[in-house]
């Protein structure tokens, strides 16, 4: 995995922590901090955290759609149409 973001050791994290807060809030940037120059873990903002989160939702519900339509197990556009039309109309 390539990090695009800013890269800090864990002493940078421990010193600096409202200005981490502030620049994350602000640029929306996620920051890699490194412990004995190995990258160990990922400081984010809730908003882009959240985002992350509905999105990966989305891609599961993809994924599990996908399989139903390889397994054949889905219904005629067609089908689901008519289904609704006579929901409606009752």
């Amino acid at each position: 995995m390539k990090f695009s973001s800013q890269i800090k050791p864990i002493s940078y994290l421990k010193s600096h922590t409202a200005e981490i807060v502030k620049t994350l809030t602000e640029s929306r940037e996620p920051l890699v901090i490194t412990q004995n120059g190995e990258a160990k873990l990922v400081v984010m903002d809730v908003k882009s955290f959240e985002e992350q989160a509905e999105t990966m939702a989305l891609l599961k519900l993809l994924a599990l759609g996908n399989r139903q339509i390889e397994q054949g197990q889905f219904q005629a556009m067609e089908d689901v149409f008519a289904e609704l039309d006579k929901d409606d109309a009752q």
